[in-house]
């Protein structure tokens, strides 16, 4: 991997940003199809997107799991592709071999990095817990993103209690100091990035106003500091890599920070 730590993140993007625009149009249309489930052959030691598909329940406020699917996983596998040395796994047209996993799934060990999305309505039921505890446990990384003021909090951090008791596993705001901030890019804040529909109807980047007017950062960590999870709210991370094709002034407002940050998370969860 490319590990050239404190390049500006802007520098390097703007410089793919044409290249970025018109690729992501053309693996846009990609977006029929049925969804990639995974298979003994899926994982070569390669790198895969694996997003979950989890239960969720009308008590919270989220979209459910399949929200910036499929382009976001796409497209953000491509990216860590081009700016670092990781290799991917694609499949036989050259596409990334990018999963949807169950946390039932035995295959959830087989992903050292899974993306779960709009959790502000997850729901895990006593199974689906367990095995999410001892993914994490056993060294799994999470990264839960896109859920957004004080109704989606509640939910989600009552959902993931049941997953690791925070007194034992506190869920805390990264410092600006920290090792994710500056893997690869240096990152000198969290980009609040709204869904671009939000952005287009109102021009604003907090989708539930003053509630949601705070982007924060969270890591889970167990007793020795390693962290388990990254859990990003009053942000849309991956409405920038889903959408970076779909407007100019939308990639260059967010998509760029967007990518900066996605691709230190990845870094960073396969590293430490």
């Amino acid at each position: 991997m490319d590990r050239r730590f404190g390049v500006p993140a802007v520098a390097l993007l703007l410089a793919l940003s044409m290249v970025a625009v018109a690729g992501a149009q053309r693996r846009g249309r990609w977006f029929g199809g049925a969804i990639p489930r995974p298979t003994p052959e899926s994982f070569d030691g390669r790198f895969n997107f694996c997003r979950i598909a989890f239960s969720y329940s009308s008590n919270g406020d989220g979209g459910g799991w399949s929200v910036d699917y499929p382009r976001a996983d796409i497209n953000l596998s491509v990216r860590l592709s081009e700016l670092t040395k990781t290799s991917i796994s694609t499949d036989a047209s050259g596409q990334p071999n990018h999963l949807v996993i169950r946390l039932t799934d035995p295959e959830l060990f087989q992903c050292p990095f899974i993306m779960m999305t709009e959790v502000g309505a997850a729901y895990f039921s006593p199974e689906e817990a367990q095995r999410l505890r001892e993914y994490l446990l056993k060294g799994g990384f999470l990264w839960a993103d896109d859920f957004w003021g004080s109704y989606a909090w509640e939910n989600w951090a009552s959902e993931f209690s049941k997953v690791l008791p925070p007194n034992e596993y506190p869920m805390r705001d990264l410092p600006r100091d920290h090792p994710l901030f500056r893997t690869q890019f240096t990152v000198d804040h969290v980009p609040q990035i709204p869904s671009i529909n939000h952005w287009y109807s109102t021009g604003g980047t907090s989708e539930r106003g003053a509630d949601s007017a705070i982007p924060h950062a969270l890591g889970v960590t167990d007793s020795k500091g390693r962290m388990l999870a990254l859990v990003t709210f009053n942000t849309d991370l991956g409405d920038s890599w889903e959408r970076e094709g779909d407007d100019k002034q939308y990639f260059y407002t967010f998509s760029v920070n967007g990518y900066a940050f996605g691709i230190n998370a990845l870094l960073y969860a396969m590293t430490h």
